[in-house]
């Protein structure tokens, strides 16, 4: 690991890390980089905070000399040569004052004479003030505002670092009944809605740039209607490149090259998605004021207009683009007026209940205020539905050369190759090639070089199903019953004609 000229690349996974300090309890400070052997960072649009490992080969007994104990600091910059934005850069060093927090030590065990193994676990700063505090307060507005207030109360969270947020289109009173921070947080982003898409729920995670309070539509669009630009593009099949071309080139080539990559969950299990409610979904309302109920069906096919998704461009057939088809799946129509049976026509497929007013604390504070009960029942089914959407529908692992500026939420495309052998021409999958959102990323590092392991998912397809409905022939079997009483009468095997 040999100090060298920062923005200069010498092979795709090459990366920037002049130390790697431990900072133990009572202030001695100490630069461990020759003795680890791998350091990990994971981060997550599904989890709040930062985590981590590392993995040291330990010669010099610091274990016991340091008096490590899970009370410990380490700081650190990552950085792909070349990168010269603050944002580009992964920074925990002291003078950020962003370093982790170590919290646990594992697998410990003797490899050789003289020499230990063992892992530090280690957290951000907000991880740990989310398990020391408890929020016991009500918060009146804006939903984004009551999630940086507590993101900056010096009795909650207390952070310093940036929060990148979308302001919410609806306002509330909340009471947190003392709850962790990121639990309420969490439970006002389960209401929080966007101010310019039609989306539900938002999403607190942190990553190696800051911290993050958006919506999946922002994630694949800016303001609610354009086009998001993709951070990068992958290939999985080589390029042909030439002697004669520059090294450049060849290492820009190779940062966008897959190493291998596959897909991660069922995302053709039609079961387990219907029995969520992904296609179809019923939701009674109970509206605690004048005390009526009111039914609303979520439809996947007829609902997936009204949001953006990763394959979002201005084509008139991005309303087409549903993860599923509209082909019928039963022969007996579901949908008795439109005479089909797809999918998203079994709004019984999940039925829930919930209760709702608009003005549950009696204050009536303006447009916007609380969620129209009218509407209520309606997101709930949209929310469960892009949440399955999301976790149960196509999701990609990859594994790439690292590069610093990538962190999670960001939109990649993938130029994924049809598996055919009549593919000369290597032409995309129509289907699972196309925009993905980076879900969760896992930052390695060694002695050599520096890897990234991406899981991504996408909510929609790259090219639309076809539209052609060939409806499923009638059986014209007649169910049948048989009465056992009936067919074993008289049968005395064995001379018993009665017990």
């Amino acid at each position: 690991m040999d100090v060298k000229a920062p923005d200069h690349i010498e092979f795709a996974g090459d990366y920037n890390c002049e130390h790697i300090f431990l900072h133990n309890h009572y202030g001695v400070v100490i630069d461990i980089k020759n003795m680890v052997q791998e350091l990990n960072v994971y981060e997550s649009i599904y989890k709040n905070a930062l985590t981590g490992s590392i993995v040291i080969v330990d010669a010099q007994n610091l274990i016991t000399k340091l008096e490590i104990q899970g009370l410990e600091r380490i700081s650190f910059t990552i950085s792909t040569p070349g990168t010269t934005d603050s944002r580009d850069i992964i920074n925990a060093s002291e003078e950020s004052g962003h370093p982790f927090h170590v919290y646990k030590i594992t697998d410990r065990k003797q490899v050789q004479p003289g020499i230990l193994l063992y892992t530090l676990h280690f957290g951000s700063r907000e991880f740990m003030r989310n398990l020391r505090t408890k929020v016991s307060q009500a918060y009146d507005g804006r939903l984004d505002r009551a999630v940086y207030a507590m993101f900056l109360d010096e009795n909650y969270l207390d952070s310093r670092k940036t929060l990148t947020f979308e302001p919410c289109g609806n306002s509330d009173k909340i009471v947190v009944p003392n709850m962790r921070p990121f639990d309420a947080i969490n439970m006002i982003a389960r209401k929080a809605l966007p101010e310019k898409s039609n989306g539900v729920g938002y999403y607190f995670y942190e990553t190696t740039k800051g911290y993050n309070f958006r919506s999946w539509e922002n994630m694949v669009t800016t303001e609610g209607k354009f086009r998001r630009k993709t951070k990068q593009v992958f290939y999985y099949m080589p390029v042909n490149i030439t002697d004669s071309e520059n090294i450049d080139n060849k290492i820009e080539h190779e940062y966008k090259s897959v190493e291998d990559y596959r897909f991660i969950n069922n995302f053709h299990d039609i079961a387990a998605n219907t029995a969520m409610g992904t296609y179809g979904h019923r939701v009674l309302t109970h509206n605690l004021y004048d005390k009526s109920f009111a039914t609303d069906d979520y439809n996947y096919h007829t609902s997936f207009a009204e949001t953006k998704h990763t394959d979002f461009t201005t084509s008139q057939f991005d309303t087409e683009k549903y993860v599923v088809g509209e082909s019928d799946t039963d022969e007996t129509p579901a949908d008795t007026q439109r005479q089909t049976s797809k999918v998203s026509d079994y709004p019984e497929s999940r039925v829930s209940v919930q209760s709702t007013t608009q003005y549950l604390h009696n204050d009536k504070a303006g447009a916007g205020y609380g969620l129209d009960v009218l509407e209520d029942g309606r997101k709930l089914g949209q929310a469960i539905a892009q949440q399955a959407q999301v976790i149960q529908g196509t999701c990609l692992k990859l594994i790439i050369k690292g590069q610093s500026y990538i962190e999670a939420g960001d939109l990649i495309e993938f130029k994924m190759r049809a598996v055919d052998e009549k593919n000369p021409d290597g032409e995309e999958d129509p289907q699972y090639s196309g925009n993905y959102v980076v879900t969760k990323v896992r930052h390695q590092i060694n002695a050599t070089k520096y890897v990234m392991v991406l899981e991504c998912a996408k909510d929609s397809v790259k090219t639309g199903y076809s539209k052609l409905n060939k409806k499923i022939p009638r059986n014209k079997n007649i169910a049948t019953l048989r009465d056992t009483y009936i067919e074993e009468k008289g049968d005395t095997f064995g001379g018993n004609t009665s017990i």
